[in-house]
């Protein structure tokens, strides 16, 4: 079938797919209160995953990006880097992780097939790292961080939510690191979620107020990738490292959406914000679903909103970020 494309004519090339709710981090943004399961919890197997990528494929994914909770929490988190591999149909293969095994794993992922990473890293500042995280592995991540380089990732990115009165005062640290080190850093602005009311009140900061003194400070705006999704990405001939923007806020932020989600209970989400999730699971069984399974993501497709509401105060029903990979 031909690849996965909505009413408003964009093109889905990308998957979330995360593999666990589960954290073990308490970021103030997402979990505050640490990680509390809801009942009994049922992931997806290693061979469910198996038949949703080989689906996700046939409808031209291209790009799978390993996602939690804190997905390498997983046990079997490097048979499911294996598992994506083996389709030859996936060209990317990504992480998104808060880089609590990192320093240890960096390699055998790596060698698995894994070939992108992002590591969250809130504050260069390791007391207010603690502060927004609630926990005290600053030192940790960043030894990961470097073994992330050692071990030939092609491409290593840094994750940052802006928060205003927290890590706002963080940018010139940043800036300095990224002046020689080859990384890519993403400042996401701040999204208000179902429990996050009275925080994203508080500590919202404006993406494009980042953009702003950015380029008054010579960074240029590059042209976009295929890749890049809702990501503004700048660049400076004087910096080795490069900063993207991600500001869901901004006019048309949805125009250039590429990706899908799929929780870890295997629900397919057209947006992070904006609907209950379709369950999948009931046809992840066998290889012999394979074309039922198609023409549900097909249909879904058609039902995709043009915009996520988020200017209006509609946060959907995602609680936390952590429900569904963020």
């Amino acid at each position: 079938m031909s690849q996965l494309q909505d009413n408003f004519g964009r093109r889905f090339h990308y998957l979330r797919m995360s593999v666990t709710d589960v954290c073990n981090f308490k970021c103030g943004y997402c979990l505050p209160d640490g990680y509390r399961p809801n009942g009994k919890q049922s992931f997806m197997t290693l061979s469910e995953i198996e038949q949703l990528v080989g689906a996700f494929a046939e409808v031209g994914t291209q790009k799978i990006r390993i996602t939690g909770g804190e997905p390498t929490l997983r046990k079997d988190f490097t048979d499911i880097v294996r598992a994506v591999a083996a389709n030859e149909q996936v060209k990317t293969i990504a992480t998104t992780t808060n880089g609590y095994r990192l320093q240890q794993n960096a390699q055998e992922w790596y060698d698995a097939g894994l070939r992108r990473i992002n590591v969250s890293v809130d504050s260069l500042d390791p007391r207010m790292f603690y502060q927004i995280t609630g926990e005290n592995k600053f030192d940790s991540v960043m030894r990961g961080i470097d073994a992330a380089l050692e071990a030939g990732f092609e491409r290593v990115k840094i994750n940052a939510v802006l928060l205003k009165d927290l890590n706002d005062k963080d940018l010139p640290r940043f800036l300095h690191w990224i002046k020689s080190t080859p990384i890519d850093l993403r400042f996401i602005e701040l999204m208000q979620t179902g429990l996050g009311e009275e925080y994203f009140n508080t500590h919202h900061l404006a993406g494009a107020d980042i953009q702003a003194r950015l380029q008054a400070e010579g960074w240029q705006l590059d042209q976009s990738d295929v890749d890049d999704g809702p990501a503004r990405n700048f660049s400076h001939p004087d910096y080795q490292g490069r900063i993207g923007l991600i500001m869901p806020y901004s006019p048309n932020f949805c125009s250039t959406c590429n990706r899908l989600r799929v929780s870890a209970n295997g629900k397919l989400h057209l947006c992070l914000f904006t609907e209950q999730g379709l369950d999948l699971r009931d046809l992840l069984q066998s290889p012999a679903q394979r074309p039922e399974l198609v023409e549900r993501l097909h249909a879904q497709l058609r039902l995709k909103k043009e915009t996520h509401f988020l200017h209006q105060g509609f946060t959907g029903v995602t609680q936390h970020l952590a429900s569904i990979g963020g």
